[in-house]
């Protein structure tokens, strides 16, 4: 299928115009990146936003996909010189894999099946006389096929059975009409396998479970996969047959005579043999696919809320990774975050050296001019959040906890080794809990977003599709703080709009070589990083203090003179322009509209020019837990403050101050229908909830929001 088509078939489902999606399309080709083409090429695409331009780039590689597997298929048929013009114009039309694939069917190579042996027995003529039913005694037929090879009537009408069993297994209609039926009225079945019912208790909701395969959620058919594949349930998917058998009827039976009775016969056996099989592997892969789209939704929203987290800035930070036995490990961090000192204390069981640990606490805060207190959420973390609240500290001192999901993995991996070379793996896991605190985007680029524990059934799902997913929120949201390039990570550069591995090393050896950028055009000096590669990452770099104040904002080098002609037309420079708001106001931004450069990118200078290199990310708050500490100090009834640490399609989990978070399930959130648990709550978000119910033994806590006075939360 022609380009063009494609762009009109996007455009129309999409409800976007054909220049749109041509310009966006074309852009990709070229090499630009979503944020790139959201931020700078507004003028080109009518300021599509980054879901609408992903949402073109996945409908586009679809039809890619369909093209070449339809170019494949012509070719295949060609080659066994069955092609015609009607089959070729059936194959072009086709919309979907899986009307392509239907078409396919009767000519895709096939092993060996009672209907091909049949064939080679000479039986198809039998079988297509049959099939048109318009013989009333197909006996008598059958018997002139009688052979070395078939030895009597009933073997000749079986074999003709096995032929038109396949015939219909093949059948385009049947297999459209089929699929509709499966859509409505397919139930998922789920029971527990013969003598697995006591190994397989953690999958007891699904012993004995049957809903319509439509309405079943995402998070209930990956549990329930799960469960097969780890051999404690078996799965069905299947209409009633009596319908089934119905609509197969209806398409090919055509009489009422003994040649239609054979063909009912087949039709039976064409269900519960072929077609029954076949449907429910088909649907199998489609509902798997929808709730692997939809967990990775999941995921990805969680992500980009957690990578997007309010950052505490640059300050000098005290962090710890709290530890009972084996002590609290202390590191003392810059405001760059670089590691100033670390040592261990003992203030818990069994050496309860707290007095000597908060004379070491103090001299830490001001030997090093402390201005917050990161605390890691793990092990004796509540313990440890008590003992700083009773060190009397002379000037304020923020305090947070921290979560510690994937610091462990950060600690031990190659990343950190090479960060830290020098130390354990205590140190370096400490040594990102105060990062964390500091920028939570920076630190956590460092980590695979799987091991951060923010997905729902994150191994289940299709491990290349989430992957790029995952990849695709960092992006986005590295583009969206922006980033410093004189002090980012390597790993933080990767993400860059236009750069990867290799050209934010390339950076880094530059900046260790040649001191600090001073500019952005000094970028293009950096090995291998050429035009293309300026054009799609300038943007996004900020070099504070540069001789160029625009330098450290979002707006692109490539639309400097813009802003330059703005001053000197107003009588002044950029850096009075940028701090002076009632020139700014003086300016007409029409007079400046050119062919490259429209309104829309115009609006964005001016609002630049406000803020330059805003962080669009929300301020950080202190958060303190109520006094409990374990399961046991929890009362039904309760009301506490907590924090949300993970949003799925079925609730919300929250960390209320002790080891096990608590589940505030979908029908717990609102006195109002909640469709998406998203809608109602974000990650990090601080809330009140109530205990509803305690489950010590199986370590579960059920919570509620509704009637509870959420404002209490903002003041925590």
């Amino acid at each position: 299928m022609s380009i063009d088509k494609n762009i009109e078939l996007i455009s129309r489902r999409l409800g976007l115009h054909k220049w749109q999606v041509e310009n966006t399309i074309r852009l990709m080709d070229g090499g630009a990146t979503i944020p790139f083409i959201s931020r700078y090429r507004k003028e080109m695409t009518g300021s599509l936003d980054e879901v609408t331009i992903s949402g073109i780039k996945e409908e586009y590689n679809r039809l890619r996909d369909l093209d070449a597997r339809r170019e494949s298929i012509i070719k295949s048929i060609g080659e066994q010189e069955k092609m015609t013009p009607e089959l070729l114009t059936r194959i072009e039309a086709a919309m979907t894999m899986a009307e392509l694939e239907d078409i396919y069917l009767p000519f895709r190579p096939k092993r060996r099946t009672r209907a091909t042996i049949a064939k080679e027995k000479g039986l198809e003529p039998l079988a297509e006389i049959i099939f048109r039913q318009e013989e009333t005694d197909p006996e008598k037929i059958a018997e002139g096929f009688v052979n070395e090879q078939v030895e009597d009537i009933n073997a000749a009408i079986a074999g003709a059975k096995d032929i038109i069993a396949e015939w219909i297994s093949e059948n385009e209609t049947a297999r459209m009409r089929l699929r509709l039926l499966y859509e409505k009225e397919a139930i998922i079945y789920s029971k527990v396998i013969k003598g697995k019912e006591a190994e397989g208790n953690k999958f007891s909701d699904y012993i004995e479970w049957s809903e319509p395969l439509k309405k079943c959620p995402s998070h209930r058919l990956l549990a329930m996969r799960r469960g097969e594949e780890e051999g404690f349930l078996r799965l069905t998917m299947e209409p009633e047959e009596d319908h089934a058998l119905d609509i197969l009827r209806s398409v090919f039976i055509k009489a009422t005579n003994q040649s239609s009775e054979i063909v009912g016969e087949a039709v039976a056996d064409s269900w519960k043999r072929l077609l029954s099989a076949s449907m429910e592997t088909e649907f199998r892969n489609i509902s798997k696919e929808k709730a692997d789209e939809e967990a990775i939704r999941v995921f990805a929203d969680n992500l980009r809320q957690l990578l997007l987290a309010p950052p505490l800035g640059e300050k000098n930070i005290l962090a710890i990774d709290p530890g009972f036995r084996t002590g609290c490990k202390i590191v003392c961090l810059d405001r760059q975050g670089n590691l100033l000192h670390n040592e261990t204390i003992y203030p818990h069981p069994p050496q309860n050296q707290t007095a000597l640990s908060v004379k070491k606490i103090l001299s830490l805060v001001n030997a090093y001019k402390i201005e917050a207190i990161a605390i890691g959420n793990g092990t004796a973390s509540r313990e440890t959040e008590d003992f700083i609240k009773y060190v009397k500290f002379e000037k304020d001192i923020q305090v947070f906890v921290v979560s510690e999901a994937g610091a462990s993995v950060y600690s031990a991996s190659k990343v950190a080794r090479d960060e830290f070379p020098d130390y354990d793996v205590t140190v370096r896991g400490a040594v990102s809990i105060g990062r964390r605190l500091m920028d939570p985007l920076a630190e956590l680029v460092k980590i695979d977003p799987k091991s951060i524990g923010v997905g729902q059934y994150q191994h289940d799902v299709d491990q290349q599709k989430l992957q790029a997913s995952l990849d695709e929120v960092v992006m986005s949201c590295v583009n969206a703080v922006g980033v410093e390039v004189n002090t980012a990570s390597s790993h933080l550069l990767t993400y860059v709009s236009g750069l990867g591995p290799q050209l934010a090393q390339n950076i880094i050896d530059y900046r260790s070589e040649n001191g600090p950028f001073r500019s952005r055009s000094e970028f293009l000096k950096v090995k291998r990083l050429g035009t293309k590669a300026f054009e799609q990452c300038a943007g996004f770099l900020r070099i504070r203090n540069a001789d160029n104040p625009l330098d450290s904002s979002a707006v692109h080098p490539e639309s400097y003179h813009v802003v330059e002609r703005m001053a000197k037309d107003i009588g002044c420079d950029i850096s009075e322009l940028i701090r002076n708001e009632s020139k700014r106001k003086d300016i007409k931004l029409e007079r400046y509209v050119t062919q490259s450069t429209g309104l829309p990118t115009l609006k964005d200078i001016m609002d630049e020019m406000e803020k330059p290199g805003r962080d669009p990310r929300s301020k950080i708050r202190e958060f303190r837990f109520a006094d409990i500490h374990e399961m046991q100090d929890l009362v039904t009834g309760m009301i506490v403050p907590g924090i949300v640490t993970n949003v799925t399609k079925f609730g919300a989990f929250v960390d209320i101050g002790i080891k096990q978070d608590g589940l505030v399930h979908i029908s717990n959130l609102s006195k109002t229908f909640v469709k998406d648990p998203s809608e109602v709550v974000k990650l990090h978000q601080h809330v009140m909830v109530k205990i509803l119910s305690v489950d010590i033994e199986r370590k579960r806590i059920q919570l509620s929001m509704k009637d509870v006075d959420q404002k209490k939360s903002s003041v925590v």
